[in-house]
């Protein structure tokens, strides 16, 4: 049995009654499919098979997923609403557009802002998709395995979208002419698509048989696609020049390896299945520190674009700066 209780406080009960009228209340973990579990996550599931509306009013009950789902929806709302206010602030050609003309009349593409753009929008596509694959999820096997997919390509596209960004803006030149710099972006592309790949073979064939298989699956593509994506970041973050932009790199790398950490492995919960089931377990630490991996990364981000941008131009060629964001745009279509 859990050892504590998931109950809402008494005073809400009559609020959430009325407003959640048709939502039956979480099950233990025998009353839903092997494939809808968690390992060591005994209570709090929704139950399977009810209307699609019965998910989405669950936004609003306790659940095992609830942490999951706002957490990321509500990173995906920050990350919206800082970049509109940086834009706003920052002035014209923030936004991957600029006014020409003498008069700033019609508009030209400014290749120099559009990989902040694209980094931008893959963000919050991997933030929104991962809290509608944890919102619905629940819903039936098949629905199960779709949202899943659908949360692999929105991390496929973010890893590359990240890749681009650091690239562009957070490299220093020495890195970028490296044999390791000429090779970084079509070798993120291939990784982004190789862990896609992997998560969602592992998915569709082990999910039933061996959990650790899966498992050992999805992490290796992963984990290469992470220490991929940290290379345009090895010569500043070792070169000991603490700007504030260094600074928040460093602590963006640190959040994204701890929340590697916890994705990978189920603890606290191995230690007391049934205590962490509601808040606590590794999947929502994993979560939140991956949100506030990103909020830091994109701070850190726009330092680095503020600084960098006057040169970009110059630096890569805006035929380049157009071809390889182009690869962002044709991977979302995809």
């Amino acid at each position: 049995m859990p050892l504590v209780s998931f109950a809402p406080p008494p005073l809400c009960l009559s609020f959430l009654s009325h407003l959640l009228p048709s939502l039956p209340p979480p099950v233990r973990d025998v009353d839903v499919p092997p494939l809808l579990r968690r390992r060591f996550i005994l209570s709090g599931y929704r139950p399977p098979g009810l209307p699609l509306r019965c998910y989405i009013l669950s936004l609003l009950q306790i659940h095992n997923q609830t942490l999951n789902v706002w957490s990321h929806l509500l990173a995906a709302v920050c990350i919206t609403l800082r970049f509109t206010m940086f834009a706003v602030l920052r002035g014209g050609g923030i936004l991957g557009f600029r006014l020409q003309g003498p008069e700033g009349q019609g508009f030209s593409l400014d290749a120099a802002s559009l990989p902040l753009v694209l980094y931008v929008f893959s963000a919050v596509m991997y933030l929104s998709f991962s809290a509608a694959a944890h919102l619905f999820q629940s819903h039936s096997e098949q629905l199960h395995d779709w949202f899943i997919f659908l949360d692999s390509v929105g991390v496929a596209v973010f890893q590359y979208g990240c890749a681009l960004a650091l690239s562009v803006y957070s490299a220093d030149a020495a890195w970028t002419q490296s044999m390791l710099g000429k090779v970084f972006l079509p070798g993120s592309a291939l990784l982004a698509w190789l862990s896609f790949a992997a998560c969602c073979y592992a998915k569709l064939h082990f999910h039933r048989l061996d959990p650790l298989n899966r498992k050992f699956v999805q992490l290796v593509p992963t984990s290469a696609g992470l220490l991929l994506v940290i290379g345009p970041l090895t010569q500043r973050l070792t070169a000991q020049q603490w700007s504030p932009a260094v600074m928040l790199h460093l602590l963006q790398v640190a959040l994204f390896l701890l929340s590697f950490f916890f994705f990978s492995c189920p603890v606290p919960e191995c230690f007391a299945p049934g205590r962490y089931d509601i808040i606590g377990h590794a999947h929502q630490l994993s979560h939140i520190l991956s949100a506030l991996g990103t909020l830091v990364q994109q701070e850190a981000l726009f330092h680095d674009f503020l600084w960098r941008r006057p040169t970009l131009i110059r630096r890569f060629g805006e035929q380049r700066l157009l071809l390889v964001c182009s690869r962002t745009v044709w991977s979302r279509r995809v």
